[in-house]
């Protein structure tokens, strides 16, 4: 199980990427390039989103593992998920995060926040 604060910045979403692709390789995730990819666009969509109009906070990466997948949780403690009409991006993020994962979830956060939680298939 890996457990990280990632600092709300471009800069802290390689570090991150690299140390839960480590992680998910060790765990027996089929596809650990996919999932780091897809760990990459979770967070960057929680750092450009989350906090508009807010202070930024970290942004907290929990990778655990079930009998049958690699699971990581995203969470935020910003606004929740709230449609942006002056998006820097062009939508892209969720779409690409549903084709390298088996399934994905977005709930509110306890607290405050979204988090996203990600299924990845894992070796027998």
């Amino acid at each position: 199980m890996l457990n990280l604060s990632v600092s709300p910045c471009a800069e802290a979403i390689g570090g991150a990427r690299r140390t839960v692709r480590s992680c998910a390789a060790e765990l027996g995730a089929v596809n650990p390039d996919g999932l780091a990819v897809a760990v990459s666009e979770a967070l960057t969509n929680a750092i450009l989103h989350a906090y508009v109009g807010l202070a930024p906070q970290d942004v907290d990466v929990r990778v655990e593992l079930t009998a049958d997948a690699v699971v990581v949780v995203v969470g935020d403690r910003g606004r929740g998920m709230h449609p942006r009409s002056d998006s820097p991006g062009i939508g892209l993020g969720l779409p690409l995060i549903a084709s390298l994962s088996q399934r994905f979830d977005v709930a509110a956060r306890p607290g405050g926040g979204t988090n996203l939680t990600l299924w990845f298939a894992r070796s027998a």
